[in-house]
């Protein structure tokens, strides 16, 4: 009764209270337990004397546990619901970085950076399920997109501090960088533990965007004996996913320690252009998801794999440094699209229903991408000396995800939706 007493106060649908709160779940989880890595690995390495091949098995280490977290998380959250299990999962992000600040070597700081990829999948996988819960399919693209610019925060932010406090506080920076991510991470941990609800019907209301028809006009595959494992399009999402987690985390990883060593950037400068990409992609969930919104989900993953093929190749080549800006600036204009674009997509074949346990499924099969790529990129970057050949075989294979993209069909609606659905189009051109 208070909820609903609560919610009817505010001048807008509580979902959007939701997707704000989950733009600063994934500031944290993603944007600071991943992203923030790429700004703070250079000073690190300098320091405790890391390889190249180290320094890509850390990257890595994160996301073995972020994949153990996507593998076990479903079935923990299906008992304790979304909103507690995101509130211990930041927790587990927040004080695994502070830790890492005391950190004496390699060791240590890949079983901490493990712990903190546990947490960013344990609260990832629900927060994005979240949005399918309280969000319709015509909406659900727009809001996803507004939820996974909190990575792009995040970058702008390390982009301008973590430099700021290298050079404040010398060899001793990195581990002030990773002190201050952990807590303020503990502290959004805190705020979502306040705001976040596990469904609409906890406050008396109906998804954004539902106007009381079959619930999101989901596709025939939610009736309660449907299987997502038994389903090609998951299957070839998985594929899809695969191949953008492999890609984008060698670019997102490797980047800044490029322009530094490759390039020759002060370290500073490199930050400047880390922020550019965090600034660039708080506009790529919101477009790029209503744009798969209105034109599909299709158009929507060939259009950013496009855009990301390109910023590949314009680092392998090795061109002169200004064609750098143009790889920058379209890896962050589509810099977060496919996780927004993905769980619209994977909620328009599963339904709202299923939608987690699906995202769960393919994020998993995305996790072995994120997994595989740093560390391959390391280990090739180690033998040949330079990064050249790593950012060649992103670039093939995003090409090669445009291709699997073609082979999407339109989800199938059942007989009671295609009714639904014609009904409306005739009430709105009436």
């Amino acid at each position: 009764m208070h909820s609903r007493a609560h919610s009817s106060r505010l001048p807008f649908h509580y979902g959007w209270v939701i997707a704000g709160t989950g733009t600063l779940c994934i500031f944290a989880c993603l944007g600071f337990g991943r992203f923030a890595l790429g700004m703070i690995l250079p000073a690190m390495a300098k320091n405790l004397d890391l390889s190249y091949s180290q320094m890509g098995f850390i990257s890595t280490s994160n996301f073995v546990g972020y994949l153990a977290a996507v593998l076990l998380g479903g079935h923990i959250g299906t008992k304790i619901g979304p909103r507690k299990i995101i509130f211990l999962s930041l927790l587990l992000v927040g004080i695994s970085m502070s830790l890492i600040s005391l950190a004496q070597g390699f060791s240590s700081v890949v079983v901490l950076y493990t712990l903190t990829g546990v947490g960013s999948g344990a609260s990832n996988v629900p927060m994005m399920g979240l949005v399918s819960a309280w969000f319709s399919r015509t909406k659900r693209g727009r809001a996803a997109g507004f939820v996974v610019i909190g990575s792009g925060f995040a970058i702008i932010l390390s982009g301008k501090f973590i430099p700021y406090f290298n050079e404040l506080f010398g060899e001793t920076g990195w581990k002030v960088n990773w002190l201050v991510i952990g807590v303020t991470s503990i502290v959004i941990a805190f705020i979502c533990l306040l705001l976040l609800r596990d469904n609409p019907e906890e406050m008396g209301l109906m998804p954004v965007g539902n106007i009381g028809g079959p619930q999101s006009l989901n596709p025939s595959m939610t009736n309660r004996g449907a299987n997502i494992y038994r389903e090609k399009p998951i299957y070839l999402l998985g594929i899809i996913y695969f191949l953008f987690g492999y890609t984008y985390v060698i670019y997102a990883t490797f980047i800044v320690t490029t322009m530094v060593r490759e390039f020759g950037f002060p370290e500073s400068a490199a930050g400047k252009f880390w922020s550019w990409i965090g600034f660039l992609s708080l506009f790529s969930g919101p477009i790029f998801g209503t744009l798969s919104d209105k034109l599909g989900r299709k158009t929507g993953l060939v259009t950013v794999f496009s855009f990301q093929m390109a910023a590949y190749f314009l680092v392998a080549f090795k061109m002169p440094d200004h064609i750098l800006y143009v790889s920058i600036f379209c890896f962050g204009i589509v810099a977060w699209s496919i996780p927004s674009i993905m769980i619209a997509a994977v909620s328009d074949y599963a339904g709202a229903q299923k939608a987690a346990a699906a995202f769960g499924f393919v994020t998993f099969i995305f996790g072995i991408g994120q997994i595989s790529g740093p560390a391959v990129a390391g280990i090739l970057a180690e033998r040949t000396g330079n990064f050249s050949g790593s950012y060649f075989m992103a670039g093939s294979l995003a090409g090669l995800a445009i291709i699997i993209t073609a082979f999407l069909k339109k989800p199938h609606y059942s007989a009671e939706v295609q009714k639904y659905k014609s009904a409306i189009g005739k009430n709105k051109v009436s």
